[in-house]
């Protein structure tokens, strides 16, 4: 009788101790960050515990570390609370939430052990070339993750918007083409999870920002492509999303506090004229309109001026840098968000991180609005602004390259002129070696579509890239000859499945076997223009100067005191002849220059003669 006594009693202290574990598991079901790491220049680190009435709990927490600040919102779910890890080690720390006295749950927290010269990391810069991919159309190295029975939207590559497969062991995989290519830098788009129950293969309306779309892979993945990356010595870019997050984000469906968001009484859209942003005579309506209304009525629009969403995201960009060792990011839609908000985000990244390069996609068309989101930009400096903000996207340019090396007759302000006029904008900027400088992406029209697959005007265009002051990026395919149509296939027709990336596809353009005549045109002249780039120091950080444009005809010269490369474009559907005694200033003492593409020599003592649609990038001599 004794036995069964004892024997049930155990039984209920059992029950008692999985009913309470139960219930503190079910208590807490976020924690963001998951983990963080020890030694950060800011030590403050801001937790925020996601639970059915949290608010309910007071928090304390183990290894005598400080807690500075709890804070509450309006929504009892959530307890944000901010704790002091300076001088706090590479530990498990233990939270504490009690009522009436009594602990009712522990919850552990982690800090990691960072990366020896975390903080130091080296970023991308102009002496790379980066390699834009869109990852679900660019091969599926695992067609087991194409669907998941978590997310929405199943695998379907016969639809053109749907999701097609391709992952990050897809892009893992094919490390060794990017590379053959002269690439040392990949930007993917989005990664995280984006659980959009149509067209979300591009991953921009993100529904948790803390976990890989598991169609593409883990956390773990994203990891080890950064590893594998670094191993071949190339970097990675992330793509971050500051100004909104998808409909489906966990938090749209108990949204922290009525602020965490921007939002109107009815739902308002942006107007996407973000020249109201600088214009002083701008309304304030317009303003309000532009910054807080959503990008789409899929994404809404975050408040960055609320600091408990600036903070998030602050640490969420850090979280990421140091979990997948990241090299860069890149920022979209830029300045759709609080101007200051965001000049302070990017002052915690680079303060944190030096070295590390954030280049914001400003799609603007206009040197001077350009100019005035880079860091330390005088025109900024007019309205006492500082973006904090190292890189921007070259849009004046990217529009220019696909019309210019269309025009065979030039005029006043038709063909290379264009060019000559967007550089001798460069004074506006605090900075043009750091200026992303590309002629298409994701979001564009394809510029082999823009050229009608003519060859010449594409070797123009990638002379162009690899040649003037910036950082170049070039888009998935286009090294091959792919195009697509914006105006009639739609966004889907600009990113199209790279052929090769699926078991059973017909041609494999990733080996040079499987390439046709056509692709290997594209692929061959691109492989020796930009792994010659990659050699030359004049091309990365060198002076320019250039010359007025005479006959459709433009000179521009790249150089340090150790090496000089004069670039020269014909842009006439007819043979040009360049007398060089024009360039003397640059020419100097040299004789001859090799041209880095057919290796032939060039006579620089009198002219040149260039063939129709054709460019010479010379090594002088």
């Amino acid at each position: 009788m004794k036995n069964q006594k004892t024997s049930l009693i155990y039984k209920l202290i059992l029950l008692f101790i999985l009913l309470f574990s139960a219930s503190a598991k079910a208590q807490i079901q976020k924690v963001e960050p998951p983990f963080w790491y020890a030694g950060m220049k800011n030590s403050e680190l801001q937790i925020m515990f996601y639970g059915k009435n949290i608010t309910q709990y007071e928090a304390s927490v183990s290894n005598n570390v400080v807690i500075k600040n709890v804070e509450k919102t309006e929504n009892p779910n959530y307890l944000f609370v901010t704790i002091d890890t300076k001088d706090v080690k590479a530990s498990e720390l233990i939270f504490s939430f009690k009522n009436n006295n009594k602990v009712a749950f522990k919850q552990k927290y982690v800090l990691k052990e960072r990366r020896a010269n975390s903080a130091d990391r080296k970023s991308y810069d102009a002496s790379d070339l980066i390699y834009l991919i869109m990852p679900d159309r660019f091969a599926n190295g695992n067609p087991k993750n194409d669907s998941d029975v978590s997310l929405t939207e199943k695998g379907n590559r016969q639809d053109p918007s749907g999701r097609h497969g391709g992952d990050i062991e897809g892009i893992i995989k094919n490390l060794d083409y990017i590379s053959s290519l002269g690439a040392t830098t990949i930007w993917s788009t989005p990664l995280c999870e984006d659980n959009d129950k149509q067209h979300s293969y591009h991953t921009y309306g993100q529904s948790d920002v803390y976990k890989i779309d598991p169609r593409y892979g883990t956390n773990e993945d994203y990891a080890r492509l950064s590893a594998e990356m670094h191993k071949k010595n190339m970097k990675l870019v992330m793509d971050y999303v500051t100004n909104h997050w998808g409909i489906t984000h966990w938090m749209m469906k108990d949204i922290p506090t009525k602020t965490w968001f921007n939002q109107f009484e009815t739902f308002t859209q942006t107007h996407h004229r973000r020249e109201v942003i600088t214009d002083i005579h701008a309304s304030k309506i317009d303003q309000e309109v532009c910054v807080d209304g959503w990008f789409v009525p899929s994404m809404p629009d975050l408040n960055l001026r609320n600091p408990l969403v600036a903070k998030y995201l602050t640490q969420n960009a850090i979280w990421w840098i140091e979990f997948a060792n990241l090299d860069g990011f890149r920022v979209d839609t830029y300045n759709y968000s609080d101007k200051t908000a965001m000049a302070n985000w990017a002052k915690s990244i680079t303060d944190e991180y030096p070295n590390f390069n954030i280049v914001g996609e400003i799609w603007m068309h206009n040197q001077a609005n350009l100019a005035f989101w880079q860091k330390d930009s005088k025109i900024g400096a007019i309205e006492n602004y500082n973006s904090n903000l190292p890189s921007v996207m070259d849009f004046t340019l990217q529009s220019q390259i696909t019309s210019a090396f269309n025009e065979n007759e030039p005029s006043w302000d038709n063909g290379l002129i264009k060019f000559y006029n967007n550089f001798a904008m460069d004074f506006l900027y605090p900075n043009t070696n750091n200026i992303l400088v590309f002629s298409e992406n994701h979001d564009t029209d394809r510029m082999n579509e823009k050229f009608k697959y003519d060859l010449p005007k594409y070797k123009l265009a990638m002379t162009l890239l690899a040649t003037v002051r910036g950082i170049p990026q070039i888009y998935y395919g286009s090294e091959i000859g792919m195009g697509g149509d914006k105006g009639k296939g739609g966004d889907a027709d600009i990113r199209q499945d790279f052929p090769g990336g699926w078991a059973g596809d017909k041609n494999n353009a990733f080996t040079k076997e499987g390439r046709t005549a056509e692709q290997t045109a594209y692929f061959d002249f691109s492989a020796k223009l930009f792994n010659w780039r990659k050699t030359n120091e004049a091309v990365h950080f060198g002076k320019m100067t250039h010359y007025i444009p005479e006959n459709n005809t433009y000179v521009y010269f790249r150089y340090t005191d150790a090496k000089t490369v004069m670039v020269v474009f014909n842009n006439n559907a007819k043979e040009q002849v360049v007398k060089t005694n024009r360039f003397k200033e640059n020419i100097k003492n040299y004789k001859s220059g090799k041209d880095v593409i057919s290796g032939k020599t060039f006579d620089l003592t009198s002219e040149i003669t260039l063939e129709p649609k054709s460019a010479l990038v010379l090594e002088l001599e």
